[in-house]
């Protein structure tokens, strides 16, 4: 879709214009009228600001189509403030004229964010009633009452799951990054490279994962401060041996303060083409019980296509051998919207995770991430409509609610089909803390290992500060303890500095 906008020339709205219209078409090209010519959906933009309140208009050119919004504009907003309001206000107009022009409604509003939990944690903090929260979303950012009560749902399962959610900013939890799996899946873009042939590489990255795993564990030491979660992702971790799981884990209990009193200790075995029986007895011999086994999808057709060199019975062996050897925390990943999959093919893979009763099920919809082999190659992947996905996602609402699992993550990606939103549902009392923690920042997660990310969110301000360690092992392995001491020195300007 291109569009161009007359009557508003700030480049500010630049991004969250085309952001927008990308919900309604994707790679949506937006232009000011200054640099296009009369080509496209051509509409007019405008505001005008009177005794304290700021009121957007739009209408489209050739049509009867025109919205109007008004926002208040208190005395006393600073700057920063007083440009969220008016922003907000134009968008609305803008998201107003595209739902009437496109006859799509975008049921999250003008929200383009990963995070929008975080909005209402905010206004409950700041004291706000539950219902006043909900009528300032709907009036600030247009989001439709379906969407706000799973927002409040969440909220409400993650402060039953970590009661002391907003109190955390004097711990941290830990993210270890291993960066290989069987192979690349055709979504992916995470840093993760095939195993196979790489033994030497391997060997290189776990000495200076086993190096930050040290250095850091000594600080947070030598300063008292606890971790709360430790979580292993990647990559797959389950795709180095047994040998090399059972040296790192030791490591952990080596290096970091009071494992044993850790809220949460999770691995990712994503790839069930690397789970063993001498890999299940590692994690059983660190007491680590909460794993995730990924289907994606229980049709072989959509697995081959996508990469994954294993079946579906595959899946249902290796999920009862971690049963077998005590895995009682179990979650599964489905992916709505896989190439050549429709209702049919999802409502059967509820159907074997019925049967299978994992603790989490966490629900994706499939995002066309830039870097991806799948955004390279669209032609190659054909997906279902925007209507059929949305009726995955319902068919996916009903039947966690059926099964007594409950929602207590949700977050949200760009290019994502349907505009929908990516949900973690759990069985009582099963939520992944880790999760929680990370998706709605409320304390500093230090990323080790290769791709591993670090946030560093300042205990005072809640000002949050990232820093990433580089996706590729060869430069990981060339530069980690530089990466190391920068980290901790980030901590020390955290927790120290403020003493």
């Amino acid at each position: 879709m291109r569009i161009v906008i007359k009557g508003l020339s700030d480049e500010r709205f630049h991004r969250p214009l085309v952001n927008i219209a990308n919900l309604f078409e994707e790679d949506s090209e937006v232009l000011f009228d200054q640099h296009a010519l009369d080509e496209g959906l051509v509409m007019e933009l405008g505001w005008k600001e009177d005794h304290g309140v700021v009121e957007a208009v739009g209408h489209i050119y050739d049509s009867d189509v025109r919205s109007r919004f008004t926002r208040e504009m208190p005395d006393g907003l600073n700057e920063k403030e007083r440009w969220k309001q008016l922003k907000n206000a134009v968008l609305s107009v803008y998201l107003n004229l595209l739902q009437e022009y496109t006859g799509i409604t975008q049921k999250w509003g003008i929200l383009t964010g990963i995070r929008p939990t975080k909005l209402l944690h905010k206004l409950l903090r700041e004291g706000m009633e539950k219902e006043e929260a909900h009528a300032a979303l709907k009036r600030n950012y247009l989001i439709h009452d379906e969407k706000i009560n799973l927002m409040q749902e969440i909220v409400d399962r993650q402060l039953q799951a970590i009661p002391d959610l907003y109190d955390l900013q004097q711990e941290v939890s830990v993210y270890i990054g291993i960066p290989f799996c069987p192979t690349k899946c055709a979504y992916c873009t995470f840093p993760a490279y095939a195993i196979k042939g790489q033994a030497g590489r391997v060997g290189t990255f776990l000495f200076g994962l086993h190096y930050e795993m040290q250095k850091i564990g000594s600080w947070l030491k030598e300063q008292g401060i606890k971790v709360t979660t430790v979580y292993f992702g990647g990559g797959t971790p389950t795709s180095i041996t047994a040998e090399e799981m059972d040296l790192l884990y030791e490591e952990m209990y080596r290096s970091f303060p009071d494992v044993k009193h850790i809220r949460e200790i999770t691995v990712e075995a994503g790839r069930p083409d690397t789970i063993t029986p001498d890999k299940l007895e590692v994690l059983n011999r660190y007491n680590i019980d909460r794993i995730s086994i990924n289907p994606q999808s229980y049709e072989n057709e959509t697995l081959k296509a996508i990469g994954r060199h294993h079946s579906v019975d595959e899946t249902i062996e290796k999920y009862h051998l971690s049963r077998q050897y005590g895995m009682n925390n179990i979650n599964m990943d489905l992916i709505i919207g896989l190439p050549g999959e429709g209702l049919k093919e999802f409502q059967h893979s509820l159907h074997q995770t019925e049967e299978l009763k994992p603790e989490s099920l966490t629900v994706h919809t499939l995002s066309f991430k830039r870097a991806s082999e799948m955004t390279r190659n669209k032609e190659k992947y054909q997906v279902a409509d925007r209507e059929e996905i949305i009726q995955m996602m319902d068919e996916a609402v009903k039947w966690t609610k059926a099964h007594q699992y409950h929602p207590y993550y949700l977050y949200r990606q760009k290019n994502i089909l349907g505009n929908l939103e990516n949900v973690g549902y759990s069985l009582e009392g099963q939520e992944s803390l880790y999760n929680i923690i990370m998706m709605e920042e409320v304390q500093t997660i230090i990323g080790i290992g290769c791709g591993a990310a670090s946030k560093f969110i300042d205990p005072q301000s809640g000002k949050i500060t990232q820093y990433a360690n580089p996706k590729d092992p060869k430069s990981y392995n060339d530069r980690y303890k530089h990466y190391t001491e920068e980290k901790i020195n980030f901590l020390e300007s955290l927790f120290v500095s403020h003493e």
